[in-house]
């Protein structure tokens, strides 16, 4: 139950992300679950957000971060 309502609500953000470049109203985990989602003309708007959140993360996040790193390369 818990994995279907985490594959809802990433799914939800996957498909507003598409639709809306103000990254600054979503959460860092938010940012970090998209991560190679983007479209290429938010992209630069999508990691300048990102980039901003870095020194805040904790470290569950900076390892989320760092391991999702790679998808915004293959783009």
């Amino acid at each position: 139950m818990k994995q279907i309502f985490i594959s809802f609500f990433l799914t939800f953000f996957l498909i507003s992300s598409v639709y809306s470049a103000d990254y600054s109203e979503m959460s860092t985990q938010e940012l970090i679950a998209i991560m190679g989602h983007i479209k290429k003309e938010n992209q630069q708007k999508f990691q300048n957000e990102l980039k901003k959140r870095v020194p805040q993360m904790s470290l569950k996040e900076k390892q989320d971060y760092e391991k999702n790193l790679e998808k915004l390369t293959q783009k």
